[in-house]
């Protein structure tokens, strides 16, 4: 089963803490779950201050500056996994590096049906 795992972190704290993961890090992680046949796709997203939200309301198309939410946190990337189950992408999940200064939110990723 395929499963989205999206890293959430403070952009301020991302890169600036300790035990913050570098780029080289987190491409080795997804070398290794690449060469293991889990990884699809991966990737970092640029600062939140980059996103734009597009809605479409009545048929209008509405486009505003930043994301949605005001967080605490913010959606910095993105790991597609292929996993056994739940407690399996946990585990993958949990080794992912911006794990131990953010988040990782882990999501079945439902097949739409024609």
């Amino acid at each position: 089963m395929k499963y989205l795992c999206l890293v959430y972190a403070q952009e301020d704290q991302l890169h600036s803490l300790p035990e913050s993961p570098q780029d080289a890090e987190c491409m080795a992680y997804s070398q290794q779950l690449t060469e293991s046949g889990q990884l699809f796709a991966g990737q970092a997203l640029e600062p939140v201050a980059t996103a734009t939200t597009v809605r479409v309301r009545n048929g209008e198309v509405a486009i505003t500056d930043g994301p949605f939410a005001e967080t605490k946190e913010q959606l910095a990337g993105f790991y597609l996994i292929e996993a056994r189950d739940l407690n399996d992408a946990i585990r993958v999940a949990s080794q992912i590096p911006p794990a131990r200064v953010g988040s990782i939110e882990v999501r079945p990723v439902r097949e739409l049906k024609p």
